[in-house]
């Protein structure tokens, strides 16, 4: 490994570590030539399938593009970004276990769209407002409708609260005979 500093080619590993998802192995290394240190990554290498954007235009699968599209989607919802980041991941495994050399980013939506509306279903019409690229509101309508007609206990309604005929406010309006 070439050292970042001295560009000298000889080094020492001093330490080898796997990350916790078996992914990836952290190499710490101290450079012969001048003596410091430096970290390196090893990580198999993926052939992931080129993604055909709406336009035909073709670019290389990025799993960020999945990750900051989620979260716009979740923004202000409670959902953590290792959610976010776990439900991308498991887009990126599915995609890459296909074994396709392309893919349509709307196929990429479409793998999405059922984690994210088990997720929160409030974000799901958010992405999904985007990638089935709704042309009326009809079409939005109809996917409102479909999520309403199933429960997933994941939309709670605000409680709401009871109102007593006596009202404590005191900026209540007074009635004419009070």
């Amino acid at each position: 490994m070439r050292c970042p500093f001295c560009a000298t080619d000889e080094d020492k590993v001093i330490e080898t570590r796997v990350s916790k998802d078996g992914s990836e192995i952290r190499r710490r290394r101290e450079c012969e030539g001048c003596k410091r240190r430096f970290t390196t990554y090893e990580r198999i290498e993926e052939s992931m399938p080129l993604v055909i954007k709406s336009d035909g235009r073709r670019e290389p699968f990025d799993r960020n593009k999945i990750v900051h599209g989620m979260q716009a989607a979740v923004a202000k919802r409670p959902v953590s970004r290792d959610q976010v980041m776990n439900l991308a991941q498991e887009v990126e495994r599915e995609i890459n276990e296909l074994g396709y050399n392309e893919i349509p980013a709307r196929a990429i939506g479409e793998r999405v769209l059922p984690r994210l509306r088990a997720l929160d279903q409030v974000a799901y019409v958010r992405f999904a407002s985007i990638y089935r690229d709704f042309r009326d509101l009809d079409g939005f309508a109809k996917e409102l409708d479909a999520l309403r007609g199933e429960d997933t206990g994941r939309h709670a309604a605000p409680p709401t609260e009871a109102v007593s005929e006596e009202s404590t406010d005191e900026h209540a309006p007074v009635a004419a005979g009070e």
